[in-house]
């Protein structure tokens, strides 16, 4: 697996890097955010371990700008910055999953492993090319969304929300699915990610058209449906 790592301190890159490459990886270790800016514009790398307080350009914007530049490498989040409002800030910028230090080698390797499977799931799935729900599509190629051929601005973790509504249309999603599926995060009940994006969504989605998709079962889950 050809791996980009972001991380200044002394100690901790090369370990890391040093780890991974031994279990068979490729890794590309960084210790500033604009030279690891560069190199992801450049190489086709299948993962990101990104440390959010670097020199240079840090971690969050790093991640805002490759996907600005339509790059959807997953994203791993290693950092100190754990408490609710820094992991939704990190999932906002484009990030598929967080990782709090200290840190567990083998935590690490799972969850690499569990974004790799997925992304190469997507991949078999042939998801190139448009889904469509009524008169709701995403451009699945180039991540765009669109209503009544209205674009609409979302960002990677509501477009994925949303990606799994029309799939799972008229089935009720959990939270605890939604979690697992779009944040690779097994289930937590302190947290509202889930509540916060699918309130976004909504009000993009929804709002402008005046008609509801999401509806909210209350205590169970969710359910889209279109007209």
């Amino acid at each position: 697996m050809k791996i980009l790592l972001l991380e200044d301190d002394k100690s901790l890159g090369p370990w890391l890097k040093k780890n991974l490459t031994e279990m068979g990886n490729s890794v590309d270790l960084f210790i500033n955010g604009d030279k690891a800016l560069i190199a992801s514009l450049k190489i086709n790398y299948e993962i990101m371990i990104i440390d959010r307080m670097v020199p240079g350009l840090d971690g969050l914007t790093l991640i805002k700008k490759i996907r600005d530049n339509g790059i959807n490498t997953p994203v791993i989040f290693l950092t100190a910055l754990n408490d609710i409002e820094n992991r939704v800030q990190g999932f906002d910028a484009g990030g598929d999953d967080y990782l709090s230090k200290p840190f567990a080698l083998e935590e690490l390797v799972s969850r690499i492993n569990a974004l790799n499977k997925r992304n190469s799931f997507k991949k078999d799935q042939n998801l190139n090319g448009s889904l469509k729900s009524g008169d709701l599509e995403i451009d699945l190629t180039n991540r765009l969304c669109f209503r009544q051929k209205q674009k609409i601005d979302l960002n990677n973790k509501e477009l994925m929300l949303l990606e799994y509504f029309i799939r799972f249309e008229g089935q009720k999603l959990t939270k605890s699915m939604l979690l697992e599926l779009v944040w690779n995060i097994n289930y937590d009940p302190t947290t509202s990610i889930v509540e916060t994006h699918i309130s976004r969504l909504r009000s993009k989605i929804e709002k402008p058209f005046k008609d509801r998709l999401i509806k909210t079962i209350r205590s169970s889950g969710y359910v889209y449906q279109s007209k």
